[in-house]
């Protein structure tokens, strides 16, 4: 039995799975936690990825792996390979004014042409810039810049060289100075957030990969693009519900959306990935059962119990400020409280409906840059939520499938690296059969969100 690797390097934790190059079938696996916070210290995740090694049982007799990980994180090198500074993650809104001057400096469509999105906080030039402005003396250190996937391929590796840092088109299409039409980075993009030049990562092709020893090491990918690939999302859309909430799909062209609300990433098959992300999801149930005392099956519970339109009651999830809308300063609110849904049952509701809503918007705006959504398909640890899975189809008003719980970030890292090892892509069965879920749709919800979160960002 021939056996690859796949990693999952996530915001909150990283994930390894082993599995049967032939076949797929899972062989063992392993987690360790990752810390909390919006910047890192990489030295974390490598300590979490050599943890996770262990608890799978060790790679020893692996032929080949590769590395998802976390999108937009800004790692910086100095000309030793040495980190200059804790590393600024997706999820890091300091940099949103430098993201507005950014924008401001070429204009929207300068941008878009350049990389196929308008940069965000959540981007890896606005990072840069925050870094320049903030702290010149380490900006004036940064030799290269790379992204956490890039760099646990280095360190697993055993890499000193900077000269053998390596990535793939989904992941530095993320990063604000990539254009993934062209597979070229735009240095003049990269030179302005940073104010000079820096070492960039090779960029790999999808199913190209470098030597580590005796085995073989693919071009990882960013999380999204990673978690298309183990779910074979193929033509459907995907929607995400984890730290952030992700709507995505694979296309055969570029988006060019200049109104910032559909980033064109690309996959990592060699085609593009039009996503729409939201910073707020599984965090908002987190937050909810908090504050209700509950844990999440009764909060599921509880907003089953409830009628669809929570009684007029909306919660407007902007938990941890937005980035689509991109709002990085705002505040979740609730709004159309009364003493008749004063109750847990119609906040739990409300929550849930929420949390969904803000993806409804994204899948509208992934339908406006053309794509056809006949049916989502919904991953993501918020997706086991029974409730999640029932208000789903009324919120988007199409057939929900959700597939088998799993990891779908390392396992598309897995699939990778068989690409790599055999130079086909596996057809892997998933582990398991998917659920549709189906429901009347509910458009008196999205339009009662739709006017609350009108009148609360008025008065915020």
């Amino acid at each position: 039995m021939t056996l690859v690797a796949g990693v999952d390097s996530s915001t909150q934790s990283c994930k390894v799975v082993v599995r049967d190059a032939d076949t797929g079938v899972l062989v063992r696996h392993g987690s360790a936690p990752h810390p909390d916070g919006t910047e890192v210290d990489p030295a974390h995740w490598e300590r979490a990825l050599h943890e996770a090694i262990a608890r799978a049982g060790g790679i020893d007799d692996v032929a080949a792996i590769a590395i998802g990980g976390q999108q937009h994180g800004a790692v910086c090198l100095d000309e030793e390979g040495r980190v200059v500074r804790p590393a600024l993650l997706w999820n890091d809104t300091r940099s949103a004014q430098a993201a507005t001057d950014l924008v401001a400096e070429l204009g929207e469509r300068a941008w878009v042409d350049a990389t196929g999105s308008l940069p965000v906080a959540s981007f890896t030039v606005t990072k840069l810039r925050w870094i320049a402005e903030h702290e010149p003396d380490n900006a004036r250190r940064i030799a290269a810049v790379c992204l956490p996937h890039d760099w646990l391929t280095w360190r697993l590796r055993g890499c000193a060289d900077l000269d053998d840092l390596v990535t793939d088109r989904s992941d530095a299409s993320g990063t604000g100075y990539f254009d993934s039409a062209t597979n070229e980075y735009r240095r003049d993009l990269l030179t302005r957030a940073l104010g000079h030049d820096a070492m960039l990562p090779r960029v790999l092709g999808p199913s190209e990969s470098v030597a580590w020893g005796s085995r073989l090491v693919g071009a990882g990918a960013g999380d999204n693009a990673a978690a298309a690939m183990g779910v074979d999302a193929r033509n459907d859309v995907v929607v995400s519900l984890g730290t952030s909430g992700t709507a995505f799909v694979r296309s055969s062209v570029c988006s060019r959306d200049t109104t910032g609300s559909v980033a064109g990433f690309a996959d990592a098959t060699g085609a593009f990935l039009p996503l729409v992300c939201t910073l707020n999801a599984a965090r908002v149930l987190d937050a909810t059962c908090s504050m209700l005392g509950v844990d999440h099956d009764e909060l599921a519970a509880l907003a089953l119990s409830g009628s669809a339109g929570a009684g007029g009651l909306v919660v407007v999830p902007y938990l941890a400020g937005e980035r689509t809308p991109n709002l990085p300063d705002a505040t979740g609110g609730l709004l159309g409280l009364t003493l008749d849904n004063a109750t847990p049952a119609h906040l739990a509701r409300a929550a849930v409906e929420g949390l969904l809503c803000g993806l409804a918007d994204a899948l509208d705006a992934l339908a406006a840059q053309g794509a056809r959504i006949d049916r989502v398909r919904l991953v993501g640890g918020a997706a086991a939520s029974p409730a999640i899975r029932a208000v789903a189809p009324a919120v988007f008003g199409v057939p929900v499938l959700v597939p088998p719980a799993g990891e779908y970030v390392a396992d598309g890292a897995a699939r990778q690296a068989a690409w790599a090892l055999t130079g086909t892509f596996p057809t892997w069965p998933l582990d398991g059969a998917a659920e549709e879920f189906d429901a009347p749709a509910a458009p008196h919800v999205r339009a009662r969100y739709a006017e609350a979160r009108t009148h609360w960002l008025a008065r915020v």
